[in-house]
């Protein structure tokens, strides 16, 4: 049976592939937990970095690499945090960014400062033309679309290094108050590069932003009768946690994820302990947790369960944001309220 022409230029219309979602790479468990949220089940996102693996020290596997030149876009904090991503960045070729830490609209701090200024109160020409991109120490560099697309990076220096403690803290996706600008920029850039489901990453990305804030009360109300108990951690990485929710700040062992602390610093940090009676010291998911047992020898200090600020002891996928979150809440409360 011969079917008419008009009935076949119907049929090629309604039979027309449609074209599927960005393919999305990003470097952390929460990045990606974010980014997953936006996009649903129209796309899957891989993160690069594996479970147990340090977020500032990684070495790239082949597939990863073959992951970034694949994709469509990269989401991820910034080179202060992955200098190993950064490095990798400056040859992904017309893959599209977005460094979540460059988005206006959060909240940055440095590691000994209080919260560096909103960065709506910084004034930035578009993001795709400076000359130098020096964002370590100094990340409110943005475009005006509310985020951070960037498709040149030839000047970075990109050294390995451990963080600059003098300069922005990176650890920004522990204040769940970020989580709300960050899911508007993804959804943003993954309309632009798909916008027959724009509707539906605006949708996800709200569904989200209110289910965050939701747990960010439920977490608030949990940590409130804490506010003035003192612990211990291993490295410098919860100040936005600590900052957000009105804990005091944590008393860190390490001043960076790989720097092994002097004996002057232990004993520095063996008399804050005693002085300010701190409660409970907490070791870290894949890290030696016997600096933490030898920091509290001798004190009343309670040995805590391990923290993962980085989440990496999560599979990536949808809801591991919240999970990471209440998972450090859960740690630190049943360590402080323990009699």
């Amino acid at each position: 049976m011969r079917i008419p022409a008009s009935a076949a230029a119907v049929l090629a219309l309604t039979t027309a592939p449609v074209l599927a979602a960005p393919q999305v790479v990003t470097d952390l468990v929460p990045t990606g937990a974010l980014v997953q949220e936006v996009m649903g089940d129209l796309g899957e996102v891989r993160v690069l970095l594996p479970q147990g693996a340090s977020a500032h020290h990684y070495q790239m596997r082949p597939s990863d690499a073959q992951a970034l030149q694949s994709a469509d876009l990269v989401v991820w904090m910034g080179p202060t945090l992955t200098p190993w991503l950064a490095r990798a960045s400056d040859t992904l070729g017309g893959s599209e960014q977005l460094r979540l830490l460059e988005v206006d609209g959060i909240t940055l701090r440095g590691y000994a400062d209080a919260a560096v200024d909103d960065h709506e109160a910084h004034g930035h020409d578009d993001g795709h033309g400076h000359d130098d991109h020096a964002h370590d120490d100094d990340p409110a560099h943005h475009d005006d679309h509310n985020h951070a697309h960037d498709h040149d990076h030839g000047d970075h220096d990109h050294g390995d290094h451990d963080h600059a403690h003098t300069g922005t803290d990176p650890h920004a996706w522990l204040s769940p108050a970020n989580a709300g600008p960050w899911l508007e920029a993804i959804a943003a850039t993954l309309s632009e590069q798909d916008p027959d489901n724009a509707a539906t990453y605006r949708a996800n990305a709200d569904a989200a932003a209110a289910r965050i804030a939701a747990l960010d009360t439920q977490l608030r109300d949990r940590l409130a009768p804490h506010a003035g108990d003192r612990f211990v951690v291993f490295h410098d990485a919860y100040g936005y946690f600590t900052a957000h929710f009105g804990l005091q700040p944590a008393m860190a062992v390490s001043l960076g994820d790989a720097s092994t602390p002097s004996a002057a610093r232990i004993d520095q940090i063996r008399t804050q302990i005693s002085q300010t009676g701190a409660r409970c010291a907490f070791p870290e998911y894949a890290h030696d947790d016997s600096l933490i047992a030898t920091v509290i020898e001798g004190t009343g200090t309670r040995l805590g369960g391990e923290l993962s600020p980085e989440g990496g002891m999560l599979a990536p996928g949808a809801g591991q944001y919240d999970a990471l979150l209440t998972g450090l809440a859960d740690t630190i409360v049943a360590c402080l309220s323990a009699e």
